[in-house]
């Protein structure tokens, strides 16, 4: 019988019974208890009710019923020890990207020795060390759990937790969490306001910039020197705006990003388009669209010319059976002889082709 808080034992019998408590087998005693009540008394049942349960109430309860002989029936009763909540320890804020992190999970007074288990962003890892310590009272445990990994930009704002998982607990662990800080070197990216810049036309250069601590004011340069137009070229926040572009703004355009950490840049290669070239290219191709139709009709022209070879070199000349006949006869009336026989022997047609 296992109890964690509250404990009720149940003995059976038909005559009178006296409860007792065994320790251990060495040690008999009466149960004279404030926290242990009597709930049921009837001739077939006894049963009482242990409140705030504690280590030292584990062990066998005998009730004993005094007849000649006496009659025992016996229950052995196990606590279990509740483990504390965890703690985390090992965490400094901040922490640099790249550095080495170590962080130790403890719970104490659990018995048995509970389960610690780690996860991050919700995934449970599995490559920790566990480490289990018998409490001074040699009947609980003290286990610790140290967990190791290298950090980078993506754990900033992570939370990870330490989950203790024990009997006792039924289906609510306890848990400790620890969100982290990581500082990290600036991103930089320029994004423009437009994939094709046109002269005459405003341009906006947007220096997306992503770091911890958050980045100071960008600085634009261009081609390695100060913007060279200032009254045109104003500077707003992380902004670029360029007014009324032409072709003295083409050049490569560099938007740098600092925190206490390090420096990270980012360049745009300006390239100022004239508005006609990029209407004609963007208008359909003429000179394409005259090309495949003379192909087309090339080809056509072409089928047209074979077919007719075809059939001109296809085309029979037939004789008739006097025909025939005439054709060799040296007057008419051999020629028609010779059509009769021809009728004859019909099999013998023959035709020619030119």
């Amino acid at each position: 019988m296992i109890w964690k808080r509250s404990a009720v034992l149940r003995f059976y019998s038909v005559c009178g019974l006296l409860l007792q408590a065994a320790a251990s087998k060495s040690k008999v005693k009466a149960l004279r208890d404030n926290r242990i009540e009597l709930v049921r008394a009837s001739w077939h049942e006894l049963s009482i009710s242990v409140s705030d349960v504690s280590l030292s109430d584990e062990g066998q309860y005998t009730c004993s019923l005094f007849t000649m002989p006496v009659k025992t029936s016996k229950a052995y009763l196990t606590v279990l020890g509740v483990p504390e909540k965890p703690q985390i320890s090992g965490f400094s804020s901040p922490v640099m990207e790249g550095d080495l992190m170590q962080l130790t999970c403890k719970t104490s007074g659990s018995k048995p020795a509970a389960d610690i288990r780690w996860f991050k962003n919700d995934k449970e890892i599995k490559d920790v060390k566990y480490l289990k310590e018998e409490d001074a009272n040699r009947k609980t445990f003290t286990v610790s759990s140290t967990l190791d990994f290298r950090v980078d930009r993506s754990d900033d704002g992570v939370a990870v937790i330490c989950r203790v998982d024990h009997e006792s607990l039924n289906a609510t662990p306890q848990v400790a969490m620890q969100v982290l800080e990581i500082h990290y070197t600036p991103s930089v990216k320029i994004i423009p306001s437009t994939p094709f810049p046109q002269e005459g036309q405003p341009l906006i250069l947007t220096c997306e910039s992503k770091g911890k601590p958050l980045p100071e004011p960008v600085l634009w340069t261009k081609d390695g020197g100060e913007l060279p137009d200032p009254d045109r070229m104003v500077v707003s926040g992380r902004e670029l705006n360029i007014l009324f572009l032409n072709k003295t703004d083409n050049g490569t355009y560099r938007c740098e990003a600092t925190n206490t950490i390090g420096q990270s840049s980012a360049e745009y290669v300006l390239i100022v388009h004239d508005p006609n070239a990029l209407a004609g290219q963007t208008g359909p191709d003429h000179a394409l669209i005259g090309g495949i139709v003379a192909v087309v009709v090339f080809v056509t022209l072409c089928s047209i010319f074979l077919l007719g070879r075809y059939l001109a070199r296809h085309k029979g000349t037939y004789l008739t059976n006097e025909a025939k006949g005439a054709e060799d006869a040296p007057d008419a009336d051999t020629a028609i002889i010779n059509a009769e026989g021809s009728q004859v022997n019909a099999e013998e047609k023959k035709e020619y082709f030119i």
